[in-house]
């Protein structure tokens, strides 16, 4: 008689009656029993190194020591846990907090909405925001993007195969082409791609053709994060900015994922030394627990009370977590840490990438990375670059996780391997972590020739 475990009963009830609609059990068939850090262990005592980090959430890791002792400091002096979004002393500091961060431009001047707890809900506000504030009526988004999966962000994203049978998705989005340098939209290439995308923006926004109602706001990842890890040229960023600028058409970025400090700044936009119209925060924000803003420009603070609300707006438990995580990033120079370690990630992996044709490309911005897997047997575009190879790197992906590692796929046909590990992982962590990948590269690849 073969014995069940716990993890395999706990496995079995979640297949059995939790939704087809979940996704990381797919991949990632454990039962998580502790996490400390870097670390989660399961039922059955085996530890794993979690680059996934809840999708950029944790910031910190799991269960840091700060966001710990902020949740026991909480409890003990009895603060609301549900609020709506009626002031108490912990939101007004947390909320100063946040303007502490903004660049000096927007620090004293800007507003906040307090969203729901998600960072769709978010971006569903900071539509809202514009559409009362302009008189635009278009929405203009970028191929590749991903903004969540309400109804109304999915018709902002570029994934297709979750909308493809959905109706009465969200009129008047249009897709502009991002700076996708390695397969360059207009089949250019040769650091050609921003410069093209820029102008043919720019020209579209002024062709009284275009076909293209006057836009009432413009949404952009700076760093494409399922779309898979593609950092937008930074002077190209900076061209967008003039572009809108100039036409009166707010400038929102998607901070969901790189916000925090996850591209090596606080907010991933300063790379490019722009200040923006619209910031919309979610994941880190909330230092672990559920938590997402909008932040904006006070002339576009036009909407009525009640234009946009939510329930658990004033989630008081998250927004002490979130005080704590920031205070915790500025008082440690964590910023300085994340740019120390991506140097440390890309250094490896351009290594490891010159060693294998299947690895095409390697990209990202701090600690937000991306493996291109491709396949040298297939057939090169015209720019000299192999097809996208999504089997090899599911197999790589499964290779890792047996081997004790977590990272998650994205990008086009689920061909990109891509880190989100805590801003705080060590020099030690980071070399298990690339050993790790390193080794289930090699094991992929030979399974995978051996077919």
């Amino acid at each position: 008689m073969i014995s069940v475990s716990a993890g395999d009963a706990y496995l079995q009830l979640q297949n059995d009656k939790e939704s087809n609609a979940k996704s990381y059990p797919c991949r990632f068939p454990l039962v998580i029993d502790k996490a400390k850090g870097l670390i989660i262990t399961d039922t059955e005592g085996k530890t794993y190194y979690d680059c996934l980090s809840g999708a950029g959430t944790l910031a910190l890791g799991h269960n840091h020591d700060v966001v710990i002792a902020a949740i026991r400091d909480f409890l003990e002096k009895q603060i609301p846990l549900h609020t709506l979004d009626l002031a108490t002393p912990l939101k007004m500091e947390f909320m100063q907090e946040i303007f502490s961060i903004l660049p000096e431009e927007l620090r004293d001047t800007a507003k906040i909405q307090f969203c729901g707890p998600t960072g769709a809900d978010a971006v569903e506000a900071a539509i809202k925001l514009v559409k009362n504030a302009t008189n635009g009526k278009s929405i203009l988004a970028f191929q590749g993007g991903y903004h969540g999966s309400t109804q109304a962000t999915m018709s902002m994203s570029g994934n297709l195969s979750k909308k493809q049978h959905l109706q009465s998705l969200l009129p008047d989005v249009h897709f502009l082409p991002f700076p996708y340098e390695y397969r360059c939209p207009f089949g250019i290439g040769g650091g050609m791609t921003a410069q093209i995308s820029a102008q043919y923006i720019e020209n579209l926004l002024d062709d009284c053709e275009s076909g293209i109602a006057a836009p009432c706001g413009l949404i952009i990842e700076t760093v494409q994060g399922e779309g898979g890890a593609i950092p937008a040229d930074l002077e190209w960023l900076r061209q967008l900015r003039r572009i809108t600028a100039e036409r009166g058409i707010p400038l929102i970025i998607d901070e969901v994922q790189t916000g925090i400090g996850r591209t090596g700044k606080m907010f991933s936009f300063e790379h490019a030394g722009i200040i923006p119209d619209v910031i919309i925060c979610s994941k880190a924000i909330g230092g672990s627990l559920p938590m997402s803003v909008v932040i904006y420009k006070e002339e576009l603070d036009q909407w009525q009370p009640g234009a946009h609300t939510g329930t658990f707006r004033g989630n008081q438990l998250g927004m002490a977590t979130g005080l704590a995580t920031l205070k915790y990033m500025k008082e440690n120079k964590v910023l300085d840490q994340v740019n120390e370690r991506s140097s440390q990630f890309f250094e490896t992996l351009y290594r490891l990438r010159d060693k294998h044709e299947e690895i095409g490309d390697v990209r990202g911005r701090g600690l937000m990375i991306g493996v291109e897997i491709v396949n040298p047997k297939g057939r090169k575009d015209r720019l000299g670059h192999y097809p996208l190879h999504g089997d090899l790197a599911s197999r790589i992906q499964e290779r890792c996780f047996k081997n004790g590692l977590i990272i998650e796929v994205g990008g086009r046909r689920s061909a990109v391997l891509r880190f989100l590990p805590p801003l705080t992982i060590t020099v030690l962590e980071t070399v298990e972590v690339l050993s790790i990948f390193e080794k289930s590269v090699n094991q992929a690849i030979e399974e995978m020739r051996d077919q």
